[in-house]
């Protein structure tokens, strides 16, 4: 059962999107940000037993300038805040950013004035992965649905007209608390 027997005539028409996504899907560098307890449920999902490497993300890159996937796993002080916007500014085009655990997602039960309340009042977010810590398999599986989403990520004029697209939704969009009528 091969691709020949699927393809009687021998032609297989697509996009180019269709193939840029597939393969940066298929290619991405993480570049990690372990800032407490979830940093060792990450590096567990990079071991033998759950093997990252099989979704070709066997080496976690130490230089942002090789990563083009930020997995930031725990809570982010003010005094970090900085360097975790310096290092995602380092990355190269495309990058996107998992949020690992619900410190990194929200604050968590630090709820005070040295921790950041959600990573995404630093870098834009493309993923949130809740639990405290998320399992090895919640990360995985977290990771395949971020794949899913770059494969379906359009290119070029179409990118651009998906983002503004995306920003004036966001700008008449209301907060929660005051779409519920909560808020007054």
């Amino acid at each position: 059962m091969g691709l020949e027997e699927k393809l009687p005539s021998g032609v297989l028409l697509t996009t180019v999107e269709g193939v840029a996504g597939y393969m940066r899907k298929a290619s991405f560098w993480p570049a990690t940000f372990g800032l407490a307890c979830c940093a060792i449920e990450m590096m567990t999902s990079g071991g033998p037993k759950y093997d990252l490497a099989r979704y070709g993300m066997e080496v976690f890159r130490a230089s942002p300038r090789q990563a083009d996937l930020m997995i930031v796993a725990g809570r982010v002080s003010q005094k970090m805040a900085p360097v975790l916007r310096q290092i995602y500014d380092q990355m190269a085009e495309p990058k996107w950013v998992l949020a690992m655990g619900v410190c990194a997602s929200s604050g968590g039960m630090f709820n005070n004035y040295a921790i950041v309340q959600g990573v995404d009042h630093v870098v834009p977010v493309d993923m949130y992965l809740p639990g405290c810590p998320p399992r090895p398999e919640m990360l995985i599986d977290a990771i395949l649905k971020l794949h899913d989403k770059v494969q379906h990520t359009p290119l070029g004029a179409n990118r651009e007209a998906q983002i503004r697209e995306l920003e004036a939704e966001g700008l008449v969009a209301l907060p929660t608390s005051d779409a519920k009528g909560l808020m007054r």
